[in-house]
């Protein structure tokens, strides 16, 4: 990823890795939230870019009138590019809509307090990977994956933006050449990241959004949409450029807030750059900036505020800019409010499988913990016993009741997750694959005893039968009883299962069974069965 220049882009490259530093927190639904504030907040970004851009292509086109028969190749370059720019800026809406649309949820209506025009499918993490990673069916059809036609639609616009600059190569009166295009491919932003080819993952597609929930992906699709407009801003300042900076004269001119973080915990600074946008460095002469009244220095037009953040919550700024118009000659002044976010540390405790902690097996929890790092958080049990680092761990349990987990950490106070401790549900009596019932004489013959079946049970664990009393009852015949000691058939059990025919009927009766974590074995019941 080449390092932006400009304050606005280097705020948006900063924005995205907070994003991705998220993600790798496996963040609760909170902070998921504040995914949509970051796209929000690059959307706003985006339309001041794309303003600006309009702004300069005029002037390209109005200075370009000076001598047409040099400058038309220019003008016609800048409308490309923004054609281009523009349909690729629709082409990421469309795959959001149809992200939305693959979910059957919609958005949040408009007067909603808390999610008002949010997807309501934001926490879905299927519909990203079958959409942008492996693809999907949709009316009897194969949708192939949209994930490597974005990382074609990436490199290929970069590539078509290259070429047209390539094709202006020797017009007379500019500077363009193989040594100022390189100089401007590296201004350019517009590219995909290769830090994949480290990992385990088999594209980039399944590195990028590979179990991503929508919340996430809105952002990325958004700094894709950023990228371009800066790299249709560096395009039309080079074209810009070549006209002539003497005639190239701006009258316009935007307060900007480069901020680190627009979102920050208690006990972290807030830390923002504070400039002016425009083209042309002679503004930055004589020109003065302050916060709230502060003075702050500026060097080459920007300067630096910082803000020490001792409570939540929204804060405001205000941002006053003095400077002399080098187009009119004239003193002006500009002002502008800004707001950031403070907030609180946040943590959350899942069980992976199910929401209660069972006696005898393994537990596996998920944690995640917002603005702290995995190596200072602080993860003890009480009514339990953990085991593994980081943010996944296992819980044991020897007795029913309530476990409680707490998670403490730099910014984070002791947070208190509470579970149910529970012994494993009984099992079902069963032979073979019935439990009870009509059976045929070849098939209740094969069977070799009783199984404790755990049906709808996520874990890995078997209950074990020991014991039962085998009552079985010839047609018009008094029954006969056995004592059967452990799941398989003793060998008198067995030879009245030989002499199975049609109309006698066998009964399990008394049955126990043994799962993990019992310190005896627990009745079962009854099941019988009767020979077709």
């Amino acid at each position: 990823m080449s390092i932006p220049k400009e304050p606005r882009q280097l705020m948006i490259n900063l924005m995205y890795l907070v994003l991705m530093a998220l993600l790798a927190l496996n963040v609760s639904a909170e902070i998921i939230n504040a995914f949509f504030q970051i796209d929000k907040g690059i959307k706003s970004s985006n339309a001041i870019m794309d303003q600006s851009n309009g702004i300069t292509s005029t002037f390209i086109e109005k200075n370009a009138e000076q001598d047409l028969s040099k400058y038309q190749p220019l003008v016609d370059a800048a409308k490309e590019v923004r054609a281009i720019s523009a349909e690729f800026t629709t082409y990421f809406d469309e795959r959001r809509e149809e992200l939305v649309e693959e979910t059957h949820k919609g958005y949040y209506p408009d007067d909603d307090v808390k999610h008002a025009g949010q997807p309501k499918g934001y926490k879905d993490k299927d519909v990203t990977t079958r959409v942008l990673v492996y693809g999907y069916q949709k009316d009897g059809k194969k949708v192939e994956p949209k994930g490597p036609e974005i990382e074609n639609k990436v490199k290929d616009t970069k590539a078509k933006i290259l070429s047209i600059i390539n094709e202006l190569k020797g017009i007379k009166g500019t500077n363009i050449t193989d040594e100022t295009i390189k100089e401007l491919e590296q201004s350019i932003s517009l590219e995909i990241d290769t830090d994949w080819e480290k990992s385990d993952k088999k594209s980039w597609a399944e590195f990028t959004f590979k179990k991503m929930p929508l919340a996430a992906v809105f952002p990325i699709f958004r700094k894709f949409q950023n990228d371009m407009k800066s790299t249709e801003a560096a395009v039309l300042n080079f074209l810009s450029g070549q006209i002539g900076a003497s005639t190239f004269k701006v009258d316009n001119f935007i307060p900007i807030s480069s901020a680190e973080k627009s979102y920050v915990l208690v006990g972290q600074p807030f830390k923002a750059e504070i400039t002016i946008g425009a083209s042309s460095k002679s503004v930055y002469d004589n020109m003065s900036i302050n916060v709230n009244g502060q003075s702050l220095p500026a060097v080459n037009g920007v300067a630096s505020y910082t803000a020490t953040s001792s409570s939540p919550g929204t804060k405001d700024y205000k941002v006053s800019i003095s400077l002399t118009n080098p187009t009119t000659g004239e003193r002006e002044s500009y002002e502008k409010n800004f707001q950031y976010e403070v907030g609180l540390g946040s943590a959350a405790v899942a069980a992976d499988k199910m929401n209660v902690f069972y006696i005898g097996v393994d537990n596996p929890i998920s944690i995640s913990a917002g603005g702290t790092s995995t190596n200072s958080l602080n993860v003890s049990c009480t009514g339990c016993k953990l085991s593994g680092r980081g943010l996944n761990r296992i819980v044991t349990v020897d007795r029913q009741g309530e476990a409680t987990v707490t998670v403490s950490g730099d910014n984070l106070k002791p947070t208190p997750f509470k579970f149910r401790t529970k012994r494993i549900p009984d099992p079902v009596p069963m032979l073979g694959n019935n439990a009870g019932g009509e059976m045929g004489t070849g098939e209740f013959k094969a069977q070799g005893g009783l199984l404790a079946v755990l049906k709808d049970f996520d874990f890995d664990a078997r209950c074990t039968v020991q014991g039962f009393n085998f009552v079985y009852t010839p047609k018009r015949e008094d029954p006969v009883v056995v004592t059967n000691g452990g799941a398989k058939y003793v060998e008198q059990a067995q030879r009245l299962v030989q002499r199975a025919k049609s109309g006698d009927s066998y009964a399990f009766e008394n049955i126990k069974a043994k799962c993990p974590g019992d310190e005896a074995g627990r009745p079962l019941g009854s099941i019988s069965f009767r020979i077709r």
